[in-house]
């Protein structure tokens, strides 16, 4: 009797929530947190982009300064734009003093895509020219961020996200952000 009481305490006083979270298969990437009766990832489609800048008719026409990804649409669709969790892991090898005070929302964006010629577009900045057109930009998404454990984090959006195309950007590390390139997560929301 009381080996078992021993056991349900030991079992009781060990912390469950970190369980419940599955571990990602790459680090460095964001998932797609899917909430069903039980809690699985969903690898988003990854791609990697430079920042890439349209000059129009010698700058009369205007300025694009941006990213993009080919295709119009995501093969990850997601059907409602409510209560989404995304999920950012270091790896599990990340030593615990080099993330204490990371703040993922330093590296990781999240923009609604705009849609042109077969591509979807992040504008970081668009429009100017010589007509004196506004600037725009893609429109971005906050995020609320929820540590789990020591080099992961929950992404929680901070409000329903419409119908359309979305991409997480992430900065590049190494010497692969020296051209300022980003890695780009994205999915879809039908609703």
């Amino acid at each position: 009797m009381k080996t078992t009481s021993i056991v349900l305490m030991l079992f009781a006083c060990t912390p469950v929530h970190s369980q419940e979270y599955p571990e990602p298969e790459f680090a460095n990437e964001v998932y797609f947190l899917k909430k069903s009766d039980s809690i699985s990832l969903v690898r988003l489609e990854k791609d990697y982009s430079s920042v890439d800048t349209k000059v129009k008719a010698a700058g009369i026409g205007g300025v694009e300064h941006g990213y993009e990804m080919e295709g119009e649409a995501s093969t990850i669709r997601l059907e409602s734009g409510k209560n989404l969790s995304f999920v950012f892991s270091a790896g599990a090898e990340v030593s615990a003093s080099a993330f204490s005070a990371f703040d993922p929302t330093s590296m990781v964006t999240l923009y609604k895509s705009d849609i042109s010629k077969g591509k979807r577009k992040i504008y970081l900045h668009k429009g100017g020219g010589y007509f004196g057109t506004k600037m725009k930009s893609s429109e971005k998404y906050s995020f609320s961020v929820k540590k789990i454990r020591e080099g992961y984090w929950e992404l929680v959006i901070d409000k329903p996200l419409p119908k359309g195309e979305y991409v997480f950007t992430a900065q590049a590390g190494g010497i692969g952000a020296a051209d300022g390139s980003v890695s780009m997560y994205a999915f879809g929301v039908d609703e």
